[in-house]
């Protein structure tokens, strides 16, 4: 008898054991290539709230760890990113290992390959090639890691969650303040690099003011391009190359980053035109801060990095440890809707640059106004 009761609690217990592999496979299978849009909360556009997150950690390691795969670290405002977001992960008890490639695509595909094989449980991006990384995206997915795409969005790749700022927005913001200061007139567009997701969100939020200005015939685009990498050399032979086809009679400005701007205003200087020529940059850069109360640089739009490093960083902890997180609208990036969270950007000119930038603590009101007697 002692024998047949010990076959049956065997037989409960191999079935029960049945039970729970075939739920594991169903959820492995339901979340294959990297989750489905039932994983996600879609909110209204006006909410920007994470919710709270439940979750066990997916090792047996006292902390998570984040693997945090950069474009560059040669630009102001990445360095910024680089040191909130780790600072916002260790606060939140994880830890995160960063690399940058400085603008080499085959050099941020072989460390984001690194970073998968050093065990990371969920993989950041900051795409300097938004197409070459898809192939990081379904590399970190077959090694059972979820991947976050951090302020530019990777294209066509099946991206867990995106966390940046309204980008089209940002675009918008800048061509409305130009626009209102330069109704009629002969318009230059230096754009950022074409490989870059980003850079077409911003030209197409440009585009969204300018196109009904421009059919209507009050305002011409004269000179029109991308910007090879974002280098601010190229953007200062695009600037010249487009001062020189109209022998340097043009009325505005828009240049798709700060970096680009400050190109713009080095060729506007040189002709004598610096101050005279509305130029709108983005990015709320320390330079370009100064040159807005200096007069040369008509607007920035100043994205606070604070809140979408830490955004990104409690995203990032809640999506490795299977925890639910909230998107705000969703993105289509060639292949999927990504759930997305999107922060708001704000324009920021020298009448309201104490308010926000300076009052944000971004930039000392001593360092932005140094060269202003």
């Amino acid at each position: 008898m002692e024998r047949f009761r010990t076959s049956i609690r065997m037989i409960l217990f191999l079935s029960l054991l049945l039970l729970a592999m075939a739920g594991i496979l169903a959820a492995c299978e339901e979340n294959d290539d990297g989750g489905s849009g039932a994983a996600y909360q879609v909110e209204p556009a006006a909410s920007l709230a994470v919710e709270a997150a439940g979750g066990e950690s997916p090792t047996a390691r006292d902390k998570v760890k984040i693997g945090f795969s950069m474009d560059t670290l040669l630009e102001e405002r990445w360095l910024k990113d680089r040191e909130l977001f780790k600072a916002a992960v260790e606060a939140l008890g994880a830890e995160v290992d960063i690399m940058a490639a400085n603008g080499d695509d085959a050099l941020q595909i072989a460390q984001a390959e690194t970073l998968i094989s050093r065990g990371i449980d969920l993989l950041v991006i900051v795409p300097h090639n938004a197409e070459a990384m898809a192939s990081i995206v379904q590399k970190a997915h077959l090694a059972g890691i979820k991947v976050l795409a951090y302020d530019r969005l990777v294209r066509n790749a099946n991206v867990d969650m995106y966390v940046s700022f309204d980008n089209e927005q940002v675009g918008e913001l800048q061509a409305k303040a130009i626009t209102k200061l330069v109704p009629r007139g002969k318009y230059v567009y230096i754009g950022g690099a074409d490989t870059d997701n980003n850079a077409h969100l911003l030209k197409k939020g440009v585009f969204n003011v300018l196109q009904p200005l421009i059919d209507s015939g009050d305002i011409t685009i004269v000179y029109d391009q991308w910007t090879k990498n974002w280098e601010p050399a190229n953007a200062l032979e695009n600037i010249q190359a487009a001062l020189e086809a109209n022998d340097n009679d043009i009325d505005a400005v828009i240049a798709a980053n700060d970096a680009t701007a400050d190109a713009v205003i080095e060729a506007l200087a040189a002709q004598g035109l610096a101050g005279k020529v509305p130029v709108a940059g983005q990015d709320a850069d320390l330079k370009a801060a100064q040159r807005i109360v200096e007069g040369t640089q008509t607007l920035t739009v100043y994205k606070p990095i604070q809140s979408l490093a830490q955004a990104a960083a409690e995203l990032a902890v809640k999506l490795a440890t299977d925890g639910a997180v909230t998107a705000n609208r969703t993105i289509s990036n060639g292949k999927a809707r990504v759930p997305s969270l999107l922060l708001a950007p704000i324009a920021v000119d020298r009448t309201s640059i104490d308010e926000t930038v300076i009052a944000d603590g971004f930039h000392s009101r001593e360092d932005v106004y140094q060269n202003v007697k």
